[in-house]
Formats: structure tokens, C-alpha cells, sequence
């Protein structure tokens, strides 16, 4: 088997990941959280929970619900805020995960604020916590609250600034999180890539509201929340599919992601790497075994490395 993990390797933004599977932001806490619960090393890498500029409480309880086809939450992206981030949570990564991808998933609600998060960040990135961030994944479906709460990512000059004051703010590589709610993921796609992203990550969850019919109340305390899991896997992959085709970055595919066949449709439809949450909130070991498979599948097919089969999706025009 280990002759068949090392077809697992991949590169990304000009980062190698030792197999593609990544845990995505949100579900991955800092990382230290999980470490006695998942098998962090046998991964590809991990995206933080949010890091916005100030500690954020979040959305009141209760904040996820499951239903028959996955999960709706609705966190409100809280986070101790970036000093608390650095303080408290990268010296932990960067002692702990070395063979371990690490970014960190940025939110802001103002066109300068991830900028400013990621400052912050690269401040700590010297000799104390060196190692702890690989880069950075820009959540642009926050609501840019000075612009009346629209999302950044579906306002293509905001998208623009973000990314561009992101980029000037590191060196290291940058994804942007996409909404499948967008009305032209691919465009949005598009100006992320011309305003200096190194990757993207699709998709966000998708808006949706579950009802809990005895009380006659919605299931989560915020009402509507970010729907995850079984569901939104063909939406992910259609969007995988739709950006590969119009831009050359690589792209992480999230989104319903619970075994290796799912894994491989994001895969073929032009992932390079995929993002794994609520499945492994299920089951911890859910991830791990995914990446078993995944190397029994390329043993089986005679794949030798599996960044062969990225993009080969045939008979849809």
C-alpha cells in the first residue's frame, strides 16, 4: 500500500500535497482540536476555521441540524479573532503536522479586512511559528456589510479588490471559496484568477432552511443556515466542472464528499484536490479511509499518480 499512496501525491499552487484529501474550513477547528479523533498525518492537508480580524460570538443555538440528505449549519463564523489565532493556535501547527498542508480560511466584512487578517498572519510566520501556514483561503461569500450585505464573491469589482489587496499582503498562495449560489460561478471564477488567486475552492455551502414541524420553529437558532453534506455533492461537482473548463488553476472540490468514488467525481470533473467536513464530522475516520481507497482505486486502474485522471471527465459537451 505504500507504494500505491505515493500516486496519491499532488501539486497545487506550487505547494505538494501527499494525497489530495483536505479537510475543509469550518470543520477542521485549528487543527489540535481533532488530533486525538482523526488521523491528521495520513491527510493531505487541513483549511482552518475562520480568522476574521476581531473575535466573533457567532450565530445562537442551536447552529447545526441534520436532515435526510446531510447537514444545515449556521455558525456565524465565529473565531477568537487573528490575535488570539496566532497566539493561541499556530505554534500548535507549526510544530505539530510537518508533512501537513496548512491554510487558513480568511473571512472579513469589508474589502481591506482579509488583507489585514493575513497581515496579521504573516507576522507570526517567522522563526516561533514557522511552518504553520501553507497559505490562504479567502471565504469572499461573506456579506460585505458597507455594500448593503451583497457578497463579495457575486460583486466582481469587490471580488477584484479583495483578492488583490490579498495578494499583495503574502506571498504564499491563495484559493478563493466560491457560492454555488452565484449567478456565473465561472466568471466570478474568472476575475479571482485575473486578480492574482493561485486556486479556488468550490463550493461554499448553499443556502437553505430545515423546519422542525413539532415546534413550528426553524431547526437553527439564525433560521436559515449553509446546507452541506450528500446533497450538495452534484452541485459541487457541476461547478468543478463549469470553472475547470474556463480557468487554469487548480481547484479544490468540496462538497458532499463521504467516500473515494465521490472523491474521484471531483476528481475527474478537474479537481486536484478535495475537501472533506461534514463526513468526517460523522465519522472521524471517514477521511483516512477515503484516502485508503483512493490508493487502492489508482492500484486497480494502473493509475501511477493520480493528477492523471484531473480533468479527464469524457461525454458532457
Amino acid at each position: 500500500m505504500s507504494d500505491a499512496r505515493s500516486a496519491l501525491a499532488v501539486q497545487a499552487a506550487g505547494l505538494t500535497f501527499q494525497n489530495p484529501i483536505v479537510l475543509a474550513a469550518g470543520t477542521a477547528a485549528y487543527g489540535h482540536e481533532l488530533a486525538d479523533i482523526v488521523d491528521l498525518p495520513a491527510l493531505g492537508g487541513l483549511v482552518t476555521k475562520a480568522v476574521s480580524p476581531e473575535p466573533r460570538a457567532g450565530a445562537p443555538a442551536p447552529r447545526v441540524a441534520e436532515f435526510d440528505g446531510g447537514m444545515i449549519n449556521a455558525v456565524g463564523l465565529a473565531n477568537p479573532g487573528v490575535s488570539a489565532v496566532r497566539r493561541e493556535h499556530l505554534p500548535w501547527l507549526a510544530q505539530s503536522l510537518p508533512s501537513v498542508r496548512k491554510l487558513a480560511n480568511v473571512v472579513g466584512f469589508g474589502v481591506g479586512e482579509f488583507a489585514d487578517v493575513i497581515e496579521q498572519l504573516e507576522l507570526s510566520l517567522g522563526d516561533e511559528a514557522r511552518g504553520a501556514l501553507d497559505g490562504y483561503e479567502i471565504n469572499v461569500s461573506c456579506p460585505n456589510v458597507k455594500a448593503g450585505g451583497m457578497e463579495f464573491g457575486a460583486d466582481p469589482a469587490a471580488l477584484a479588490e479583495v483578492v488583490r489587496l490579498a495578494r499583495a499582503a503574502t506571498g504564499r498562495p491563495i484559493f478563493v471559496k466560491l457560492s454555488p449560489a452565484l449567478p456565473d460561478i465561472a466568471r466570478s471564477a474568472g476575475v479571482a484568477a485575473d486578480a492574482g488567486a493561485n486556486g479556488l475552492t468550490l463550493v461554499n455551502t448553499i443556502p437553505g432552511l430545515v423546519i422542525d414541524v413539532e415546534r413550528r420553529r426553524p431547526a437553527l437558532g439564525f433560521g436559515t443556515g449553509g446546507v452541506s453534506g450528500t446533497a450538495l455533492l452534484p452541485v459541487g461537482v457541476l461547478a468543478t466542472w463549469k470553472v475547470r473548463r474556463a480557468v487554469k488553476l487548480p481547484l479544490m472540490g468540496i462538497g458532499g464528499v463521504s467516500t473515494a468514488n465521490d472523491a474521484l467525481q471531483y476528481l475527474l470533473a478537474g479537481a486536484t484536490l478535495v475537501g472533506m467536513g461534514t463526513a468526517m464530522l460523522r465519522d472521524p475516520r471517514a477521511p483516512e479511509r477515503v484516502v485508503h481507497d483512493l490508493a487502492e482505486w489508482c492500484d486497480r486502474h494502473g493509475v501511477r499518480n493520480i493528477a492523471e485522471i484531473v480533468g479527464t471527465l469524457e461525454g458532457l459537451g
